[in-house]
């Protein structure tokens, strides 16, 4: 607490000495505006001659000598009163940056629950600390979602691992086991690394998109699109659903990877959350002074409140049926990390007879 207020006191005597700065050239003013005059009166009047208005006296005027005297003493006077108020000012003004400094140092050291709440009266320092408020409450909810993101991810990645060492151990335990045994708990091994790794691929894919673009390049969501879809028809048709493109130049600038993986997430969502003889349209053209990529799909119907959480990382709308191991929660996260890294624009709205149509709109010459 010490050195804070040693901290602290460099700036409020700064102030006090500008503040009484200010009150003693006031005080001079007065002193010279009164004192100024009367001197000329007194010098005006000759010596033996009483002035007319002096008649009426009852007692000697008062003197240039002990008109300068008396305003030499007040000035010196002046001098600690004016440093007192001046320190008195200095330190109401600063009362309220206090309070912020030790309120933020508060919060900064964990308990990010704390709050400024300054009230009236409003002035710049109750705008810094409504500014503050609001910061504060954005890291609160990063580093929840930090946290969050952070144990669901523990969580993904600790399943498989647990599922693969007790494949193992019992394959080890069982004296009577045979090469066909042993091969087949190694393919079931080898299909739990697969399922990590492509988790640990997604991980890093949305990391990857948090951290903003570094590069912009010219590129065509057509010709992007196009290569995507051709990765993916085989994968549709084994899942019966018809995958359709209607393509149309549509030219933006941006990281050709990260608009590569936002593309892929979308139609790979589209594919997995779809139906038998479910259908996938993939779109591209140019609307007005955007580039626009819309993807609809048919599949389950969705609540419309709960769409929102889908772009959630490892947020699923239900678990996964059968046993399926294909969908992590972080396809829609990704989608929207690389849409704000590209400060694009995402709409998303769930379709009447089931599924959905996400829209994505990029600025066609942002560089």
């Amino acid at each position: 607490m010490t050195s804070r207020r040693l901290a602290r006191r460099p700036l409020q005597t700064r102030l006090a000495l500008a503040y009484a700065a200010g009150f003693y050239a006031a005080g001079v003013f007065v002193l010279v505006l009164v004192a100024v005059p009367l001197a000329g009166i007194d010098a005006a009047i000759p010596k033996g001659r009483p002035s007319a208005s002096a008649t009426t006296e009852t007692g000697p005027g008062i003197g240039l000598p002990h008109l300068l005297t008396g305003s030499a003493v007040a000035l010196v006077v002046l001098i600690p009163v004016a440093l007192a108020l001046g320190w008195f000012v200095a330190g109401r003004f600063l009362r309220p940056l206090r309070a912020i400094t030790t309120t933020a140092q508060i919060i900064s050291a964990g308990d990010l629950h704390r709050r400024l709440s300054l009230g009236e009266p409003t002035d710049e320092l109750t705008e810094l600390g409504h500014t503050l408020d609001d910061l504060f409450a954005r890291l609160q909810a990063s580093f929840d979602a930090q946290r969050h993101f952070v144990a669901n991810a523990s969580h993904e990645l600790r399943t498989p691992l647990a599922g693969q060492r007790t494949l193992l151990e019992v394959a080890l335990a069982d004296p009577d086991a045979g090469t066909d045994t042993l091969r087949s708990a190694c393919q079931e091994a080898l299909a739990l690394g697969e399922h990590q790794e492509r988790l640990v691929q997604a991980l890093l894919a949305l990391a990857t998109s948090e951290r903003g673009v570094t590069r912009w390049d010219t590129l065509d969501l057509a010709h992007v699109v196009d290569g995507v879809l051709a990765s993916r028809r085989d994968q549709a048709t084994e899942k019966g659903i018809d995958l359709a493109g209607h393509l149309t130049p549509a030219v933006t600038a941006g990281d050709p990877k990260l608009i590569e993986s936002l593309v892929a997430n979308l139609i790979d969502n589209a594919i997995r959350h779809n139906q038998t003889d479910g259908h996938v349209k993939v779109t591209t053209q140019t609307s007005g002074v955007q580039a626009a990529l819309t993807v609809t799909n048919s599949g389950p119907v969705i609540p419309g409140n709960q769409i929102q959480r889908l772009f959630q990382p490892f947020q699923k709308l239900a678990p996964d049926r059968h046993g399926r191991r294909d969908g992590y929660g972080l396809g829609l996260a990704i989608v929207q990390a690389v849409t704000q890294a590209h400060h694009a624009t995402l709409t998303t709205s769930a379709r009447p007879e089931g599924g959905l149509s996400i829209t994505v709109r990029f600025a066609q010459n942002r560089h």
